[in-house]
């Protein structure tokens, strides 16, 4: 089963005499202790050339949810993230490859063609709950491997990193 959630707040434009600010949405304003880095050929960046999100800037994105069994836990779980091809939306990247880094520097690479509909997500939680490093987190590259025969190979076994902290965009 699929669920996709809207989760974003619209920015907006007061306009005041001449000067005109804007109120960027959640996705936009680092609060917290970043847990994703997101480098390389994007086109849109917060910080020193890179697009860094805190939990609040993630969760702010459209979420996505679906129920799926993994090779690594038992039955099934629900996980909730925001999909990779909305990720990739949000950076502005249309070709070339994620480079994916967890906290350990175990890196896998992920073309941005696997970025489809009903596709991978970034979950932040498994079963409404935040993941621990312990338990894969805090993000894990998930697919939903129980909607499609495609998803259940060695090559996108390979794919779905856990303990996630960083993308580096390459062509």
């Amino acid at each position: 089963m699929l669920i996709c959630t809207a989760k974003r707040s619209l920015g907006f434009v007061l306009a005041v005499g001449l000067s005109v600010p804007t109120i960027a949405h959640s996705a936009d304003v680092l609060t917290g202790d970043v847990l994703l880095s997101i480098s390389g050929d994007i086109t849109k960046t917060n910080i020193e050339g890179k697009f860094v999100l805190d939990r609040d800037m993630l969760t702010g994105l459209p979420a996505t949810s679906f129920e799926t069994s993994t090779i690594w836990t038992d039955g099934v779980h629900t996980f909730t993230g925001v999909s990779l091809v909305d990720l990739a939306a949000e950076i502005g990247v249309e070709e070339g490859q994620f480079m994916a880094i967890a906290i350990n520097d175990y890196t896998v690479k992920i073309p941005s063609t696997d970025a489809v509909e009903n596709g991978p997500i970034i979950a932040y939680q498994m079963d409404g709950k935040e993941m621990s490093v312990r338990d894969k987190g805090p993000l894990w590259v998930v697919y939903p491997y129980d909607s499609n025969a495609n998803y259940r190979t060695e090559v996108i076994y390979s794919r779905s990193i856990w303990q996630l902290d960083r993308l580096d965009v390459v062509k």
